[in-house]
């Protein structure tokens, strides 16, 4: 028996004993913090509304820390007294220590590809000679700060390879500082820009980059709100205050704004938006001193941007006119959309594009599930790529003159694997297939279709051991998102296979204000419409329920973001429904999200309590801080992080003080604040084992159910 079997055994019988124990399911009690309220009132259409935890919106206030703190007292107290959360956090450990590889791509003379051992914080950049040789360490992540908290935060080389500029996150925040390398020497420039936000590094040649930011704020970077966003021009050797404003000004403020260069380096391309949904379109002739900048489309009514520049006409992916998306062609010296010609048309399945090898690579998305064409540039399909098998494709991009390219396929059950795909024989090898212990044969994930409250046929893939025992017993989890266009295809956790060995069921329901089925099922779930996600939502827990996968006692919702916007909504209006409810990082004061760092960009979605009398009654009808009343709630765990700059913390801080404040159940109410980190991306990997081993120890321990 090797070491990592004893390990195991060892493990199982710590949870055998835990789950023997008739004292394991005793009551911890919990003894809440004080959290003062203010008398501050708001006035909204001429209705008086209270806001007393205002206060905590000033996370850097010595209230506020203090506050934190002792909730984190409480929370961690409860969490210490499971038996078995230690037995979860080790097996967590224990199946997480795989080596991962990403696929390659090809920069320069080299490929470059990620690697982690198992339990390295951060993913490290090796590379690679192209054509064959040994591996050398490029940049290592985890030796960016002292503390292990700062991660990288995007990067970009030079079209030939030479150079190389990264981006740094502190502590998960979204403001990001770039660096610049001598990819051959590994030699660091002396260059260096401060507080980008919300940015891309796009190069032009190996001169300088344009990269994206905010007017800087006074005060704290955390919640102060921020508007006016604008794209920069960095030329390599000068210091940053020398940098050239490119796009971007006071009179005409847009919220995000974002740049790319033609692969052929030809023409910059600019986008701006002031919403996650719709933007303008630019571009300007680099090969022209002090050329105009051009604009492409001028309104923000549709999506749009450019895959690629060849025989002078931008290749431009849109929804103009096609709700599932389209791709199509605009002559550089001619931009009137009336005048662009379909290259790959709108079909009746979701369409996404890459390219690479002078070909296009149309991913569609048919229920959820991918199915991957290759198309030439005049729009003549020339295969359909044959899959690994029933799951979500990723990659299919690179260079226009790779012969072969990578790509990702992975499933609920299948841990993600890279594919060598060659262009012109449309044969695909597998590249690397990470070596798991997790069986993914003693498993199945099935998609079904349930109908939501208005007749609307939802889609929902539940995943589980074989042979389950449709009995409602089951420890589920129900995962939701359900906004901003976002699709949930399939995808492998290695988390949750600790929670399917020991007999969870994992349901993801693909709800409107997604994009799985194109805008309009985005469109279905935003703002007026924004209850068909709540009922999507509720509706699927009730299939699960109807079916016997779960009852009420047996079920958690579970949902991060605009998720944990989802988790909160459901669960104020249903408190019955489930046993267990974590809301993560969650959009939970819909008066006030839009006031807050970035925002006022999700108004597109949500809509705001300024826009009209109307909007203002939907939102409050449904805002999770503001529809908690006097009753008994599901066993709730709130998760947040101190250094959240885009879902600001005072969200989850108001909304836990005011659910402790209305709870009349004995089920606990606790919120779990992460310190030194932010929104979730680049969390190191043994905070994210810490905090998936409380939710998971949490929510079997308020269900009565042994792990």
């Amino acid at each position: 028996m090797n070491n990592k079997s004893i390990l195991y055994v060892a493990v199982m019988g710590l949870i055998t004993m835990a789950c023997q124990s008739q004292e394991k399911f005793l009551t911890i009690d919990v003894t809440y913090p004080e959290s003062h309220k203010s008398d501050q009132v708001d006035i909204y259409w001429g209705a008086s509304v209270a806001d007393p935890y205002r206060w905590m919106e000033d996370d850097y206030a010595e209230e506020t820390k203090a506050w934190v703190q002792a909730q984190n007292e409480v929370t961690f107290g409860y969490l210490s007294q499971i038996p078995f959360r230690e037995a979860i956090r080790q097996r967590l450990e224990e199946v997480w220590n795989y080596e991962r590889i990403s696929a390659p791509s090809k920069n320069g003379d080299f490929e470059y590809f990620y690697k982690n051992d198992g339990l390295q914080n951060q993913s490290i950049l090796f590379r690679r000679p192209y054509g064959g040789g040994g591996e050398e360490l490029f940049l290592d992540p985890n030796n960016l700060s002292e503390d292990g908290t700062s991660s990288l935060g995007g990067a970009a080389f030079t079209a030939d390879g030479s150079l190389f500029a990264y981006a740094v996150s502190v502590a998960g925040s979204d403001w990001r500082d770039i660096y610049v390398m001598d990819a051959k020497t590994k030699e660091p420039l002396e260059d260096k820009v401060l507080d980008a936000k919300f940015t891309g590094i796009a190069w032009k040649e190996n001169e300088g980059f344009f990269y994206s930011t905010y007017d800087k704020p006074g005060g704290s970077k955390l919640s102060a709100f921020i508007n006016n966003h604008k794209l920069y021009y960095h030329k390599l050797g000068t210091d940053q205050s020398q940098d050239v404003l490119v796009f971007g000004d006071d009179n005409n403020p847009r919220r995000y704004v974002g740049a790319s260069v033609t692969e052929d380096g030809k023409y910059l391309i600019i986008t701006a938006a002031n919403s996650t949904t719709g933007n303008e379109l630019y571009f300007q002739d680099l090969q022209k001193v002090n050329a105009p900048i051009v604009p492409i489309v001028r309104t923000m009514d549709n999506t749009h941007y450019v895959v690629d520049h060849a025989d002078g006409n931008l290749y431009i992916f849109t929804n103009l006119g096609a709700p599932n998306n389209k791709l199509v062609k605009a002559s550089v010296s001619q931009f009137d959309p009336s005048s662009w010609v379909d290259v790959i048309p709108e079909t009746e399945n979701v369409l996404d594009i890459s390219k690479a090898g002078g070909k296009f690579f149309a991913s569609y998305l048919k229920d959820a599930i991918s199915e991957v064409r290759q198309f030439d540039y005049q729009g003549n399909e020339e295969r359909l790529i044959e899959l690994p098998g029933v799951g979500s494709a990723g990659g299919f991009s690179g260079k226009n003159d790779a012969s072969y390219i990578y790509y990702s396929f992975t499933s609920y059950i299948n841990p993600s694997s890279s594919y060598r795909y060659d262009i012109a024989s449309g044969a695909s090898m597998l590249y690397n297939a990470p070596k798991i212990q997790f069986d993914p044969t003693q498993y199945e994930s099935n998609q079904v279709f349930y109908t939501s409250k208005d007749g609307t046929r939802v889609p929902m893939i539940v995943t589980h051991k074989k042979g389950l025992e449709l009995n409602g017993k089951n420890p589920t989890i129900l995962y939701g998102y359900g906004g901003f266009g976002v699709s949930l295809t399939p995808y492998f956790s290695i988390a949750n296979t600790v929670w399917l060995e020991n007999g969870g069921v994992y349901a993801v329901p693909n709800l409107r204000g997604g994009g799985e089925y194109g805008e309009n099922w985005h469109l279905a779930g935003t703002k007026m419409n924004k209850q068909n996600v709540f009922d999507d939502f509720i509706a699927a827990a009730e299939y699960l329920i109807e079916k016997g996968y779960t009852s009420s006692d047996y079920l958690a919702l579970r949902g991060g973001s605009n998720g944990g916007l989802l988790v909160g909504a459901v669960m104020t209006q249903r408190p019955d429904l489930a046993k267990v409810a974590f809301p993560a990082v969650g959009v939970l004061d819909m008066l006030r999200y839009h006031q807050f760092t970035a925002g006022a960009g999700w108004a597109y979605d949500y809509g705001t309590a300024d826009d009209s009398e109307e909007m203002y009654q939907y939102l409050k009808g449904y805002s999770p801080l503001h529809n908690l009343r006097p009753a008994a709630y599901p066993a709730t765990l709130v998760t947040t992080a101190d250094h959240d700059d885009r879902v600001v913390p005072a969200h989850s801080f108001k909304f836990a003080a005011t659910l402790q404040a209305a709870h009349q159940g004995k089920n606990p109410v606790l919120i779990r604040i992460e310190t030194n980190a932010g929104h979730g991306a680049g969390k190191p990997t043994a905070m994210q084992i810490a905090e998936i081993a409380d939710i998971f120890a949490f929510g079997l321990y308020n269900m009565g159910v042994g792990y």
